[in-house]
């Protein structure tokens, strides 16, 4: 399900709490609406909207590390891939095939992650195939001097470490925000909007109000779920990095 579809459903489950609690205080004898009840009923409140608020802050904390996590990831990967084509030009012209493939890893990296028709669904896992084949094509070089040598064994350890942070942020790709937290912090803003209004009058302004709020706090979970999908939806990782590093290759 995508982040505004489920943005929206909570919309409407804490916008519904509030509806709920105008229907109670419609229907509920008045004594149940004492000065007595209003006070108790605002500690627990005050209770919950503590708790909600701690368990907001944590997952937008959660959200945003991750995001910024995996863009750091990307930025040292793209980083590391000029360096190994650096390195493989120093080697000699020997490595042309070698480039060349580490050329259409990249390019075909952006494609699957960042292409153009958003239809389709973004693919982040890396191509074993076409990763294996460059690791192969240094190994097969035969080097003739000892700094050829060096090279050689140092492109293949930065092969390796590039495989090894591409499945890093494939592995990543799972969202970091527990669902039943999720689940627990909506039924706690259902159960404070709908104690908003089961003491207000329900006019224009009080639901004009509470439909504001509750549109403000299913953005913020809207903003949530969009920082935990860092590869897809409206708030994505930037290309630039790796489009730079493929402006790079071969020169």
């Amino acid at each position: 399900m995508s982040s505004l579809a489920t943005s929206g459903i909570i919309f409407g489950c804490v916008f519904g709490g509030a509806l709920v609690g105008m229907f109670l205080r419609a229907v509920l004898p008045e004594r149940h609406l004492s000065p007595e009840t209003k006070d108790v009923v605002k500690l627990g409140m005050g209770l919950i909207a503590t708790m909600a608020a701690l368990v907001l802050s944590l997952l937008i904390a959660s959200a945003k590390s991750s995001f910024d996590t995996q863009r750091s990831e990307l930025a040292q990967l793209s980083a590391n891939i000029i360096l190994l084509d650096r390195v493989l030009a120093l080697y000699g012209p020997e490595t042309k095939d070698a480039r060349e493939a580490l050329r259409g890893i990249v390019s075909g990296a952006l494609e699957r992650v960042w292409h153009e028709n958003q239809a389709q669904a973004m693919q982040v896992e890396p191509a074993a195939n076409a990763s294996e084949r460059i690791f192969q094509k240094i190994e097969e070089l035969s080097p003739k001097t000892d700094g050829q040598r060096s090279l050689q064994a140092q492109a293949s350890k930065m092969t390796m470490d590039l495989l090894q942070a591409r499945w890093l942020l494939f592995a990543q790709r799972g969202s970091s925000i527990p669902v039943p937290f999720l689940v627990v912090l909506v039924f706690w803003l259902t159960i404070l909007f709908s104690s908003f209004s089961l003491f207000s009058p329900p006019n224009l302004t009080v639901i004009v109000t509470l439909m504001v709020c509750a549109l403000s706090v299913s953005g913020a979970i809207f903003l949530i779920l969009e920082l935990d999908r860092p590869f897809g939806g409206f708030i994505q990782i930037s290309s630039a990095p790796l489009r730079d590093a493929l402006a790079r290759l071969g020169h």
